[in-house]
């Protein structure tokens, strides 16, 4: 590509930023903004992944607080840019920049060879990527960024985020206030129902069906140039529908009529690699165990849920487990690192949710019940966590619930019910 061709690129997609920033309401997400700039204090290379439209560029933006060069290379005008276009793309942001040692590089691994150009360009600028696929920064670039890299995944809006973007506040105090917890679980049943894409606000289930085309279809098929498209499609939306259910490689492969097993497997990885689902694996002591035992899977979002999968939104205790579950990442990833999420199921389909461990520690047993004044309901969720607990050695025992709040001792133990609005709101 020519010079004057990336600078006319380069300005419009600067200008359709700048007037996104002042036509739409923007919002400060709650993630560790201190040490990303402290590790930007020198060049290095900031990662930003996550799945597709949930905010990266924008935060990029946060993070820089000032006008930074930036291209987005998910543009079709730049469908022929390769890899020997970097460095007229380097005049080009000089050219309009003057000199400068902050760049934006939105989706680079749309070019192919980009890693050698990046690993170039770090040694003298501080830069921030974004990108939509897990392993971009796997093989050659993380050759050559050896300790000069850190990622950072970030996730659709959490309940919080939601509320500030409406602006909805809260203090301690209206935690104690009928009319304050009626309105934040109004509030609740619209974030279940939309999810956390900020686009969604706007627009409504029919962007959600393009955001779930756009990742389906460049974010897998193209990307890893599936054959059996058709296929592929249907079981996303089989595993969307199945969202916090327990699956099996082999139950997949009876119903999609798959021969190789393999295929399967890497049909999820591809999924996991765009963020659009996640595979949570059965806690045991035993490794062989665990990777024998059925897994658990869940959406990045209920609001794409809720628009793609079939009969999901009928089921009001797997919508409230899946959004505990992605809160339940998205704390892990922006502040507690060493945290390892699983769940839990003995010979005798005792289940316990979620187990968060800690280290060597297993920290706390998690339940998700909505109709928990069931009075069978409650004594079979009990039951499991007093088993897990034991055998887990745990203490720390909570039932999220829709509404109920309180505590109850069962063998010496206290379990604390939790209503989702607080357990959403507390960090």
């Amino acid at each position: 590509m020519k010079v004057e061709e990336l600078k006319r690129v380069i300005v419009a997609q600067r200008e359709e930023i700048q007037e996104k920033l002042e036509r739409e309401r923007i919002i400060k997400r709650e993630v560790p903004f201190s040490q990303m700039r402290k590790f930007l204090s020198s060049p290095n290379i900031l990662a930003i992944l996550g799945v597709r439209r949930c905010g990266k560029s924008i935060l990029s933006w946060q993070i820089m607080e000032k006008n930074a060069p930036y291209i987005n290379f998910d543009d079709e005008r730049l469908i022929e840019f390769k890899a020997e276009d970097m460095d007229k793309l380097l005049q080009a942001f000089y050219e309009i920049y003057g000199d400068f040692e902050y760049v934006i590089l939105d989706e680079p691994h749309n070019v192919k060879g980009w890693e050698l150009f990046l690993s170039r360009l770090r040694r003298t600028k501080k830069i921030i990527i974004t990108g939509s696929n897990s392993k971009m920064l796997s093989g050659e670039l993380s050759t050559h960024l050896t300790g000069r890299h850190i990622d950072f995944v970030l996730f659709p809006f959490s309940f919080r985020e939601f509320l500030k973007f409406n602006n909805f506040s809260f203090e301690k105090e209206d935690f104690y206030s009928v009319k304050k917890i009626g309105l934040l679980k109004k509030m609740l049943e619209d974030y279940q129902k939309s999810g956390g894409f900020p686009e969604s606000y706007l627009f409504g289930k029919e962007i959600l069906v393009r955001i779930y085309g756009d990742i389906i279809e460049k974010d897998v098929l193209r990307r890893y140039k599936i054959k059996r498209a058709t296929t592929f499609k249907e079981m996303c939306k089989y595993l969307i529908s199945n969202s916090s259910f327990e699956f099996s490689f082999n139950k997949l492969k009876n119903v999609f009529r798959i021969k190789d097993i393999h295929t399967l497997k890497n049909w999820v990885s591809f999924l996991e690699n765009a963020y659009l689902v996640y595979v949570l694996e059965r806690f045991s002591f035993k490794l062989k165990e665990q990777v024998i035992a059925p897994k658990k899977l869940y959406c990045i979002d209920t609001g794409l849920v809720n628009t793609i999968g079939f009969g999901f939104g009928e089921n009001k205790g797997r919508m409230m487990e899946n959004l505990v579950f992605v809160e339940l990442l998205r704390r892990r990833n922006y502040w507690y690192k060493n945290w390892e999420i699983y769940y839990w199921k003995d010979y005798q389909q005792n289940e316990v949710d979620f187990v968060i461990k800690d280290g060597l520690k297993v920290k706390a047993l998690v339940q998700v019940c909505y109709d928990i004044e069931n009075y069978r309901t409650k004594e079979r969720e009990i039951k499991s966590l007093i088993k897990a607990s034991s055998e887990l050695e745990c203490r720390d025992l909570f039932i999220i619930t829709w509404d109920f709040e309180g505590e109850e001792e069962r063998g010496g133990r206290v379990i604390k019910f939790i209503p989702l609005w607080k357990y959403l709101l507390e960090i």
